[in-house]
């Protein structure tokens, strides 16, 4: 029996809208309007290539941790999280320096904090957008029990 690995394949459409704007769509999914930003001549207050970056990378972290704590069966209360990206020139070329995610998760009992703590540290393992870029990622957790 030949093993054959699974491919996901995830579809995008830009439609170029003038003055360095765009509309972003994927089939079923809402519009999403995006710019060039200002520090490039962009626009102020939409979406950019390097905030979608950022967020992608965050999104990934919570996904990710949501679905090790789910095959774990460890109850999350709340998760909530900042993360930061920090371009710069390095090796002659712009991109990002650093990466850092800041997750908050709560859980119901105490016994869940390390389980939890562990969940988020395989993150690195198993995040597919984290994997598949070369600026690493640091994710500095906090877990904390409701009382």
């Amino acid at each position: 029996m030949e093993f054959k690995p699974i491919v996901y394949e995830y579809k995008t459409r830009l439609n170029w809208t003038g003055e360095k704007k765009a509309t972003l769509s994927s089939e079923g999914k809402p519009d999403i309007f995006g710019a060039c930003p200002p520090e490039f001549g962009g626009h102020e207050k939409i979406w950019t290539p390097e905030d979608m970056f950022v967020a992608s990378v965050e999104l990934c972290t919570m996904s990710t941790f949501l679905w090790l704590a789910g095959k774990q069966k460890i109850p999350i209360k709340s998760y909530k999280s900042e993360a930061i990206g920090k371009a710069s020139m390095a090796d002659g070329k712009m991109k990002y320096v650093s990466l850092e995610v800041k997750p908050e998760v709560m859980v119901f009992e105490e016994k869940d904090i390390a389980r939890a703590e562990k969940a988020l540290g395989d993150i690195e393992r198993w995040c597919l957008i984290t994997n598949s870029i070369s600026t690493k990622v640091d994710i500095e957790p906090s877990v904390k029990c409701v009382i």
